[in-house]
């Protein structure tokens, strides 16, 4: 007889295994990462109140040191080419099971934009341009150390060609290859995105060569082993999930999933009528957590992390996302979301709340609100890299 699994457990697994509850805080970034197999980071600023939300006491500088002097973090382009921030074990995982084919793909885009530009003749010709190009793009950013994509496009003539974004396209837009050929050479395993050039909430990056930053490199696994063990480690965290859902959370094709799924073995549970999959070693019921309550950035991790949202998300979400999928900032109340939360022209948090979740929910809301307040010391979040929520609206309106 297949097993049920019922909301309450599951949400109960994401409190304790998203380090969500007052007794399961981390004492440092890497620790979260882990947990979360990777922290959403292509909003700066995700990363940082993703990393405090599940840390007993983290700070601006306890992140910036686990990115950037212990480097116990690492900037990587991954799933669905998305750039997240994940720790050093798991970060050669990533690599292999999606990097890898996110950086293929990344290649013939490249090398069919260089084919518009007509910087050679035919293809063979194409090819090998690009190679000299990055071979002087690595040299460059061995001389300097790190640098910018503005200051390896003035070392070679050959990095400040321009590229058509789009072209045809409304959004068209014009970028130097220094700036496309960085994302490919990182996505590739060579280059790591650095210090940014201004603050903790800065999109524009120095960049350094991979093994300036860690002697060695990354570990070089095979793709599908590197795939087997991406999933065992996601349903670790994620579970009972659907394979839907991790064909989502990887980007990967039904084909590579299914093989992944075949290998692994995990074990069918009931869903409330939908297929779900567990380890085989994780069928144990979760006791039950204290209550708890959080507040979490746009894209984090949590929400993000499953296709099929509807047991912690209720009908919140043309509320709470975007018209590309991608998430506002969320408040949680034991397991599921229940509102929204923004800042105000001055820089103030405010709440709202999407249902009634009695005065104990209010108040702990408060004093999580009150707990990230004082970590963003003033510091006001933008919206730059998703559409804004009906909260930013108002409040911006």
């Amino acid at each position: 007889m297949v097993q049920r699994i019922g909301v309450a457990e599951r949400r109960a697994r994401l409190a304790l295994r998203h380090r969500l509850t007052a007794d399961t805080k981390a004492d440092d970034p890497a620790e979260v990462a882990r947990s979360l197999l990777a922290l959403h980071g292509t909003d700066p600023s995700s990363v940082y109140v993703g990393a405090w939300a599940r840390m007993r006491d983290g700070r601006v500088a306890d992140v910036e040191r686990a990115l950037y002097e212990d480097r116990s973090v690492i900037r990587l382009m991954g799933m669905r080419r998305t750039v997240f921030v994940t720790s050093l074990d798991v970060a050669p995982v990533l690599q292999a099971a999606c990097s890898r084919a996110v950086a293929a793909r990344e290649r013939r885009v490249l090398l069919g934009m260089l084919t518009e530009t007509g910087v050679a003749a035919d293809a063979a010709g194409i090819a090998a341009w690009l190679a000299e190009a990055e071979e002087a793009a690595l040299r460059a950013l061995k001389e300097r150390g790190e640098a910018t994509a503005a200051e390896l496009a003035s070392d070679d003539p050959r990095l400040s060609t321009e590229l058509v974004m789009a072209r045809g396209k409304s959004y068209e837009g014009r970028q130097k290859l220094a700036s496309r050929l960085l994302l490919l050479l990182a996505a590739e395993g060579h280059v790591v995105r650095g210090r940014p050039r201004g603050t903790w909430t800065s999109h524009q990056y120095r960049w350094a060569p991979l093994t300036d930053w860690f002697p060695g490199g990354l570990a070089d696994w095979d793709t599908q082993e590197a795939q087997l063990e991406l999933a065992r480690r996601w349903l670790r965290t994620f579970g009972p999930a659907t394979a839907d859902d991790l064909r989502w959370w990887t980007g990967w094709t039904k084909t590579q999933t299914k093989r992944a799924l075949t290998e692994l073995r995990p074990v069918e549970v009931d869903l409330d009528g939908v297929t779900g999959l567990l380890l085989p070693d994780d069928m144990e019921e979760t006791p039950p957590p204290e209550p708890w309550a959080a507040l979490l950035p746009a894209l984090d991790s949590t929400p993000m992390g499953w296709q099929n949202r509807g047991w912690f998300l209720g009908d919140h979400g043309p509320r709470l996302f975007d018209r590309n999928g991608n998430i506002g900032p969320s408040l949680w109340w034991n397991g599921r979301i229940v509102g929204g939360w923004a800042q105000d022209s001055r820089g103030e948090i405010v709440c709202r709340f999407l249902e009634d979740v009695g005065s104990d929910a209010q108040s702990a809301v408060r004093v999580e609100a009150e707990r990230l307040a004082a970590r963003l010391g003033g510091v006001r979040l933008t919206a730059r890299t998703r559409g804004r929520t009906w909260l930013e609206d108002e409040l911006a309106g």
